[in-house]
């Protein structure tokens, strides 16, 4: 049977039978990719916590990036777990809690990943930023050392900051400044980090320069860890109570 290519019939038939074609070809495409996509998504975030306690930086000579950072995390994050606005453990699970959706709760139900460093007896505690920056999301990991209150490193990332400007949260150089600085003043208050105009306050141990032209980004940071970590107050007080004990006697 020979169509006539000029009648409507003919082009709404081939119309028809493409749409299908390639709507079987794109739900293929991620069905296929699905998987791989996830597990870049898993590396990727392992990795950034990893990079919070200086961990994982021979990665650029590893045959294999993904095995190599699996067992990095393998090795130097010894025990994840949440924890309530109170500081009590929940049933979460830390790695596959997403903190956007639990801001959305309310806030007796919310959880709050904290993730463990071991290296060679020496604890640190990683916990996860998320805010907004100027043009999107903005996140990271900030490690405290077990006196819950010194930053041991940081590392942080964005969706659409400026390149050159706010972007440049995620340069090693900005986020260096973090390591030693405290999140509580001299009367252990909380303050988090106060991110200043560059050459602000030299020495001061809870501040940090911001980046020259990036002044929205820099302070939307300097929220973001604030409001991040003020979540886990409870948590830090809680864990600061046996070392204040153990002090005393």
């Amino acid at each position: 049977m020979k169509f006539n290519t000029n009648n409507n019939l003919y082009t709404v038939l081939y119309s028809s039978a493409m749409v299908i074609v390639v709507a079987a070809l794109l739900a293929f495409a991620s069905i296929t990719l699905k998987k791989p996509q996830e597990k870049n998504i898993e590396i990727e975030k392992k990795m950034n916590i990893l990079s919070s306690v200086n961990k994982a930086q021979d990665i650029a000579g590893a045959s294999n990036k993904n095995e190599y950072v699996e067992s990095e995390y393998s090795k130097y994050i010894i025990e994840s777990f949440c924890v309530n606005l109170k500081g009590d453990r929940t049933d979460a699970d830390a790695f596959n809690t997403d903190l956007k959706a639990e801001l959305e709760k309310s806030e007796v139900d919310r959880n709050f990943p904290v993730f463990v460093n071991d290296d060679k007896g020496a604890r640190k505690y990683i916990f996860p930023v998320r805010g907004a920056g100027l043009w999107g999301p903005i996140w990271g990991y900030v490690a405290l050392n077990d006196d819950f209150k010194t930053i041991y490193g940081a590392t942080f990332d964005h969706k659409g900051e400026t390149p050159g400007l706010g972007a440049e949260i995620a340069g090693i150089a900005f986020q260096k400044q973090f390591s030693g600085k405290s999140i509580y003043d001299d009367s252990d208050n909380f303050v988090g980090i106060i991110v200043e105009k560059p050459g602000g306050t030299p020495g001061n141990k809870n501040t940090v320069d911001g980046i020259s032209g990036g002044t929205i980004t820099s302070k939307a940071l300097e929220n973001m860890v604030f409001n991040s970590l003020s979540n886990y107050k409870a948590f830090f007080l809680a864990q600061k109570a046996p070392l204040i004990t153990d002090t005393i006697q």
